[in-house]
């Protein structure tokens, strides 16, 4: 156990000061442990409140803390600090990042490749089977799959994934050893098993309906972006993609019928910009080729090409019949533009996409902002 740990939970316990607060004062402080030991004028001098420097300065809550951390390993849990090497990187951009983590499964799978997948807890067939089939293709492509654990959409998403054999995370809005919905405690134990249950509430912490809105924010910050498939003009999951474009992350949604209630959410988020969704390739289509690369599996990929070639006849021999027709439509002296190339070869989009990201990671083309893309040799 960290030694600092007592100190991160009792400053989240302090009335008054907030997640925000927090950051603040360690930032200035340097560590949780020097607050602590800062003087009473040291702490009012932070701009904090006054009750708020006088509850630090007399040790408030860490007697407690110190219990409580003992509790927490006692339930087969782990605590993560802000400053831990295990806190998930990308979380950790976000301005209210969670002080504290509680986490219940492989600690891991936290700083691994993510993509949230929300949506309404009522979802028709319709949704629930287009949450599963995207999930399940994305955790297929080494895609950690996070989601809040609620009825429905979100539900479908973490079968989707563990079925697939792949890793999904699940966000509480309440303590680890209080699941909601109940029925869903045996998916959250199959969820523990590889990949992770977390939430940022004590243990004990009922799932009062003012704790999902502040979840929703680690949903997406621990995410690349956010696919929304089903929702209400009130939905939460407009929260969690409205969260995520000011974490500066990907928006998508799958479009729904527009004589449905449901299908409000993401045909609004499609008309505001949001990429519109109809296959796993949608959403990886839009990641940097980098990490795009390390996603995709062997079996995504045909020969690879040897690097560094000087002529095309070195290499086109190892290409497959398709990857020929569309590498033969890109010029090394002028881009073309996606549609275009979908013409020129005559293959359906997907297809061509599908290609295009194989001649990509081969490093053979290169893809230029406005999806369009033009050969490397």
């Amino acid at each position: 156990m960290s030694e600092s740990l007592p100190f991160w939970l009792a400053l989240t316990r302090i009335d008054g000061l907030g997640i925000r607060g927090c950051h603040k004062l360690i930032e200035h402080f340097g560590s949780p442990q020097a607050a602590y030991m800062a003087s009473l004028t040291e702490l009012e001098s932070c701009g904090v409140p006054a009750r708020v420097a006088q509850a630090i300065f007399a040790q408030a809550a860490l007697k407690d803390a110190e219990r409580d951390v003992q509790e927490v390993a006692k339930a087969d849990c782990v605590l993560i600090a802000f400053d831990s090497e295990e806190y998930p990187p990308l979380l950790k951009q976000i301005p209210d990042a969670p002080l504290l983590l509680y986490v219940r499964g492989d600690v891991k799978v936290l700083s691994q490749f993510a993509v949230a997948i929300v949506g309404s807890r009522r979802p028709s067939a319709y949704g629930s089977s287009v949450a599963h089939r995207l999930a399940h293709d994305l955790a297929q492509r080494q895609l950690v799959v996070a989601s809040g654990l609620a009825r429905g959409v979100d539900s479908a998403a973490h079968r989707g994934a563990l079925e697939a054999k792949g890793k999904t995370v699940a966000v509480l809005g309440s303590g680890l050893d209080v699941i909601y919905p109940r029925e869903n405690k045996k998916l959250a134990d199959e969820i523990a098993k590889s990949g992770a249950v977390i939430s940022e509430f004590p243990l004990r912490t009922s799932p009062s309906p003012e704790n999902f809105p502040i979840r929703n924010r680690i949903i997406s910050g621990l995410s690349l972006g956010v696919v929304v498939v089903e929702a209400a003009e009130y939905s939460g999951s407009l929260i969690t993609a409205r969260l995520a474009l000011e974490q500066n992350r990907e928006v998508f949604a799958v479009p729904g019928n527009i004589t449905s209630a449901q299908s409000f959410g993401p045909n609004h988020l499609i008309k505001q910009g949001a990429k519109l969704v109809d296959q796993w390739m949608d959403v990886v289509e839009e990641f940097p080729s980098e990490v795009r690369m390390q996603l995709m599996p062997p079996a995504e990929v045909t020969e690879t090409v040897p690097m560094g070639a000087e002529t095309a006849s070195l290499f086109q021999t190892s290409l497959t019949p398709d990857q020929k027709v569309v590498f033969d439509v890109l010029r090394a002296d002028q881009t073309s533009f996606v549609d275009d190339i979908v013409g020129a070869a005559q293959m359906p989009h997907p297809r061509v996409l599908g290609v295009l990201l194989e001649l990509e990671m081969n490093g053979l083309i290169r893809q230029l902002p406005g999806k369009n893309f033009i050969r490397k040799l």
